[in-house]
Order: C-alpha cells, then sequence, then structure tokens
C-alpha cells in the first residue's frame, strides 16, 4: 500500500516505514504529525486519486529530528563592472518516519 501526499510544495510517493527527509515542519522532535493532504493512496489493487484530495485519506508519521542540509554557495557577478556576492545557504529539513496509511 502506499500514497501520494504534498506538503512543502512538493509530492511524495510514500510506504509504512519509509524515511524521508521533507521541508521543515512545524513540530518537535519526537512528534507525531497527520498529512491530509493525500492526493492518491492504493486499497489491494484499486488506486484511488482525489479531485484534489481523497477525502478521509490521512497518513501519519514520526518526526525523528530537524536539521540542516549542506552548504550552496550563491555566487552573483557581473563582468567588468566589479560587482560580486557571495553568499551561502543551508536548507532547514525534518526527517520523518512514514507510520500509519489511514484510507
Amino acid at each position: 500500500m502506499f500514497a501520494i501526499i504534498e506538503t512543502g510544495g512538493k509530492q511524495y510517493k510514500v510506504q509504512e516505514g519509509d524515511v524521508l527527509f521533507l521541508e521543515k515542519l512545524n513540530a518537535f522532535e519526537g512528534e507525531e504529525v497527520t498529512f491530509d493532504r493525500v492526493l492518491a493512496v492504493t486499497k489491494g489493487d484499486e488506486l484511488v486519486t482525489g479531485a484534489p484530495v481523497v477525502s478521509g485519506a490521512t497518513v501519519t508519521a514520526k518526526v525523528e529530528k530537524h536539521g540542516r542540509g549542506q552548504k550552496i554557495i550563491v555566487y552573483k557577478y557581473k563582468a567588468k563592472k566589479n560587482y560580486r556576492r557571495k553568499q551561502g545557504h543551508r536548507q532547514p529539513y525534518s526527517k520523518v518516519t512514514i507510520g500509519k496509511i489511514q484510507a
């Protein structure tokens, strides 16, 4: 059984027991979160899709930890104009483990 959920402006195909790195969630470590934006879910061999979401379907997950990703360098440069800007960025994430899919 799998489901397609939407969170943080992205869509993820999840199964029970999957570990995901999502955009940072507003929840504490060890806390349970519920995703109610379920776009599609399988029931046996049948695929149920929503318009846009499946009514009554939820996916619960446990927040394992929060962190920040690898640093990327953003460098702006204009030739012959003495314009240079260097900036670093680390995107925050939440590591979650998918628990139960209810459809």
